[in-house]
């Protein structure tokens, strides 16, 4: 029997104008952890789509041999009866069913026709389980965070009998101690025999967990690494992933800082549904002209709260608090306000809230700002067409036409795309709401450059993120969050993790943006 679980060989596959894979080749051990790494648009995903039947057989070129058989799934369904299943970075649970009920939705567990309950919730309690999550069989998915629907994905796979588990971005959405729980559960499925392939833009996870790593790049394979034998480091699959050393992470800068362009005092939000519960409290800030000013906080501190509620209050209940531009105070008692007042929001869900994924990126890009290509009320589609051109051109937006419908478009592509609209707008404050999330390293350059450029012109940034070197890496100043207050603010020159990471766990902050110093 072979040693290989899988082997792929020479797969092309070609989509109209586009060559997304090209002769790639991979190869998967039985029992490993095989990391598959790469750019945005790499054809990472397109790969895996050929394997697990999402492309069916006859829609590219090329060999797939599993388990030493020939593959050639039709569909998801088939590739699910050879074991072969996939989890995708956007889970496709139905939060108004129980756990059980989503695990065994089309496998349902029946007898003559009608479906057995009592051997349902026996066979989910031994799949959570497995995967060492402890609730009920009969708990809404919609109870669970996304950590815990996570593992209701893993337990799904393992109903199916799954003989290869592949995760994509499986902990993008994860906090540090879900993803680390993960981790620990693939190597365990590992010391049972099960093979994974993980695709994932944390290097670090990488380097942890995997025992083989595959580079693509612009659709093809460039190297397999064996993590045991060959001397893989970071740098060295960054190399990989975008063809050149990326000596520095992060852009250099000189920062220009000037006056206060907006400021938010005694700012107060409560809950959507909760409306007892405070969110955010008594929190006041303020960005400078030409200032990246920097928000950190571990899940749940508020940060994402804070900046829908600040953007037209589309977050929140009973929202207090006073808001200036330029030492006037504004209104922002809704989006259209909070637009005309100079302020724009990237949101962190940029596939739900940021773009209309069935429409093209020429129409996302236009569709804050129409009056300005309008003319009593008529779109000029010239201008329209213009003003996406040089916005493809202007952030490198790799697509063959801004006519592409923005589902298409790769991550990192799909982030300058609702970059590029809120550019477009022309605001005085840019809140970003985690800007590299799933997006590779050579991306997230690119996007810091866009973040630096904007503040060169004198905007003012506001970026959430949960990675604090990224926000230790580009940002001037730093606020901390905790339990919805403002525990801390750093500058930048005295900024650490070990300093930000105290703020962040600190109970009872002050609100105020100004706090005391933690020495």
């Amino acid at each position: 029997m072979s040693e290989f679980i899988l082997e792929m060989r020479n797969i092309t596959k070609t989509f109209p104008g586009v060559k997304a894979l090209e002769d790639v080749n991979l190869r998967v051990k039985t029992g490993e952890i095989h990391a598959l790494c790469g750019e945005n648009g790499a054809g990472k995903s397109t790969l895996m789509k050929v394997l697990s039947g999402v492309y069916p057989f006859g829609s590219y070129s090329g060999e797939i041999r599993f388990q030493g058989m020939a593959c050639e799934c039709k569909d998801i369904k088939q590739s699910e009866q050879m074991g072969i299943v996939i989890i995708h970075q956007e889970l496709a649970l139905i939060p108004y069913l129980s756990i059980a009920e989503n695990i065994f939705l089309g496998n349902e567990q029946a007898r003559g026709g009608i479906i057995d309950w009592n051997g349902t919730i026996t066979k989910t309690t031994e799949l959570l389980a497995k995967v060492g999550l402890a609730e009920s069989p009969t708990t809404l998915v919609s109870n669970l965070g996304v950590g815990k629907q996570q593992l209701v994905e893993i337990a799904k796979a393992l109903s199916k009998k799954v003989k290869l588990l592949i995760l994509d971005e499986p902990t993008a959405a994860l906090n540090e101690d879900d993803s680390e729980n993960l981790l620990q559960l693939l190597l365990e499925f590992k010391k049972q025999g099960l093979s994974s392939i993980l695709i994932s833009h944390k290097l670090n996870e990488i380097s942890k967990v995997a025992d083989s790593i595959t580079i693509l790049r612009d659709g093809r394979t460039i190297e397999t690494l064996d993590t045991k034998e060959d001397r893989v480091t970071e740098d060295r699959i960054i190399k990989g992933m975008v063809g050149r050393d990326l000596t520095h992470r992060y852009p250099q800068r000189e920062p220009q800082i000037g006056d206060v362009i907006f400021e938010v005092r005694d700012w107060n939000v409560y809950h959507e549904s909760h409306p007892d519960r405070k969110v955010i409290d008594d929190v006041s800030l303020y960005i400078r002209r030409g200032e990246i000013v920097g928000i950190a906080g571990l899940m749940g501190a508020g940060r994402t709260e804070l900046a829908m509620s600040i953007f037209g209050k589309s977050y929140g209940k009973k929202i207090s608090g006073r808001a200036f531009m330029n030492g006037k105070e504004i209104r922002l008692d809704n989006i259209n306000q909070a637009i005309e007042q100079g302020i724009a929001y990237v949101t962190e869900d940029r596939k739900t809230y940021g773009l209309i994924l069935i429409d093209d990126i020429k129409r996302n890009i236009s569709l804050a700002s129409l009056n300005k290509i309008a003319s009593k009320t008529v779109i000029d589609e010239n201008r329209e067409i213009a003003e996406a051109e040089s916005f493809r051109r202007k952030m490198n937006i790799k697509t063959p036409s801004i006519l592409q419908k923005t589902m298409n478009l790769s991550g990192g592509n799909q982030q300058k795309v609702v970059l590029s609209k809120w550019i477009f707008a022309e605001p005085e404050i840019l809140i970003l709401d985690e800007p590299t999330r799933g997006i590779d390293v050579g991306a997230k350059y690119e996007i810091y450059t866009i973040i630096h450029q904007l503040a060169a012109e004198g905007k003012g940034i506001l970026v959430i993120s949960s990675e604090l070197p990224e926000i230790l890496g580009i940002c001037d100043r730093i606020y901390a969050m905790n339990e919805g207050k403002i525990t801390g603010e750093l500058p930048r020159t005295e900024a650490t993790q070990e300093k930000m990471m105290k703020y962040m766990t600190k109970s009872g902050g002050t609100g105020h943006g100004r706090a005391d110093q933690i020495v």
